[in-house]
């Protein structure tokens, strides 16, 4: 079992960069396979990168070069750093975590959510 509280959205002008934070309580982070999502209104949940035990990531396509995923695991801690944001970016922004494996399988099997973090990019 584990619970996720995401932080650092907020309003941004486009071509600004933010820091998402995504703390997770649980004595075996170290097991699970995080990730990032996001869904704007009206569209489905999309995915943007994944991290495993030992930082190996995977980006969706569309998401790479402007997005870095990252892991601390002293810290239970996975970030997103945006870069070069645009209002297209605006969303709710999503951290998951699992333990069966670090795929992309869809429907996304991601077992834990967290509440999500709303960033706003405004031109």
């Amino acid at each position: 079992q584990v619970q996720l509280v995401e932080s650092g959205g907020g309003p941004v002008q486009t071509g600004g960069s933010l820091r998402l934070s995504c703390l997770a309580s649980t004595n075996s982070y170290s097991r699970y396979c995080m990730a990032w999502f996001r869904q704007a209104p009206g569209k489905e949940r999309e995915g943007i990168a994944t991290i495993e035990n030992d930082s190996t990531t995977d980006y969706a396509r569309s998401m790479k070069g402007r997005f870095t995923i990252s892991r601390d695991n002293a810290k239970n801690t996975v970030y997103l750093q945006m870069n070069n944001l645009k209002p297209e970016d605006t969303a709710v922004y999503y951290c998951a975590a699992k333990t069966i494996d670090c795929l992309w399988n869809y429907p996304y099997d991601f077992g834990y959510w967290g509440q999500g973090t709303q960033v706003t990019v405004s031109s």
